[in-house]
């Protein structure tokens, strides 16, 4: 089924055209680029807070809350422009190992960006000392798995 889809994608019309146009392509990249560096800062921002390191003078919960709007809106922007060079080569992304790895480990990623690290932003931090590190260094882990298969899509398949 995803591959008949892939399949109907690749061959539309409107897929060929973008395709004829480089600077369309290039125009999405640039755009997925900078949400990326957006998307990576808030996330960082926090991560680091939440290790204890960063902005230390600001509590962690305002450092998260502060941090959210461009997280999320970084993140939009990065579904939408994803998507779009999804589009541009959907068949080459199906049979993708590292494309396929990606997205499984994004899943968990944004699980645990969106759901618990925010109740764990928001808990007493005096008792968080231990797991702040560790849920800090579990979201860098995370993307950093989404992120390093990403690169290695266009030089492994």
């Amino acid at each position: 089924m995803l591959l008949s889809l892939a399949q109907a994608v690749d061959s539309s019309a409107l897929i060929h055209s973008m395709r004829d146009i480089a600077l369309i392509g290039a125009l999405i990249n640039v755009a997925h680029l900078l949400a990326l560096a957006v998307f990576a800062g808030a996330l960082v921002v926090v991560d680091l807070r939440f290790m204890g390191t960063g902005l230390t003078r600001e509590p962690l919960a305002e450092v998260a809350s502060q941090a959210q709007p461009w997280l999320v809106g970084a993140f939009w922007a990065l579904v939408v422009t994803g998507l779009v060079q999804l589009a541009l080569q959907p068949v080459k992304e199906y049979y993708s190992d590292m494309f396929n790895f990606k997205m499984k480990v994004m899943l968990v990623a944004i699980i645990f960006t969106f759901i618990v690290r925010p109740r764990l932003a928001r808990a007493n931090e005096a008792r968080m000392r231990v797991w702040g590190k560790l849920v800090g260094l579990a979201s860098l882990i995370l993307w950093s798995g989404v992120a390093i298969p990403a690169r290695l899509i266009g030089l492994v398949g």
